[in-house]
């Protein structure tokens, strides 16, 4: 969550525990296409391995306590399942390269 209300969000990047807060009482009910994931710490090769195994198309993580910032960053990494169809349709298309 990046903004509510108007104001910005980021600031309480500190405190994220009151941003999940926040965030999941403004998705506590059914809304098409959009699901509060939960978060998980520890290790994030086990974590990859399970939503592998669910047919998840990839993870994200984020280093503990870096905040948040628009554009990529260091601190954000996204790890695709090579197995999930769409990963294997990006590496067979050309896609413009």
């Amino acid at each position: 969550m990046l903004r509510l209300s108007g104001r910005s969000a980021l600031a309480e990047s500190q405190v994220r525990d009151n941003r999940q807060r926040k965030l999941a009482k403004l998705v506590r009910t059914p809304h098409p296409g959009i699901v509060l994931n939960e978060h998980y710490e520890g290790d994030g090769d086990i974590v990859f391995q399970h939503a592998c195994r669910l047919g998840c198309e990839s993870i994200v993580s984020k280093r503990l306590g870096s905040l948040y910032r628009s554009g990529r960053a260091d601190c954000w990494v996204k790890v695709k399942n090579p197995k999930a169809p769409a990963v294997k349709r990006e590496a067979e298309e050309d896609w413009g390269r």
